[in-house]
């Protein structure tokens, strides 16, 4: 699998997971708001982890959702300097030591 080829399923994964997470997260507001059934925190946790942070932080400060929940606006944070650093060995990986070959 080439480079292009990698980020491109790598981005489209991002795209997926970012906007699952936006549904779930605008699902789960909706949900709190009628005492309906809701989806558990660690569902959303994990959805975050997954690669679905920076999508479900800005939606949940968007929509005012979870924004006092501290395992929230300190956890997704945390998730995202975790990705970053993920990605950033990722792209080391692939490009800068693909182009030392």
């Amino acid at each position: 699998m080439g480079n292009n080829t990698f980020f491109i399923i790598l981005a489209g994964y991002i795209l997926i997971i970012s906007i699952v997470a936006i549904i779930a997260t605008i699902s789960d507001k909706s949900k709190a708001k009628k005492g309906q059934w809701r989806t558990p925190e660690a569902t959303l946790l994990i959805i975050s982890a997954l690669g679905g942070s920076v999508a479900m932080l800005l939606t949940m400060k968007k929509i005012r959702h979870k924004t006092k929940h501290k395992k929230f606006m300190i956890g997704i944070p945390a998730i995202i300097i975790v990705q970053m650093l993920v990605i950033a060995l990722l792209v080391f990986k692939f490009v800068v030591l693909a182009q030392n070959q």
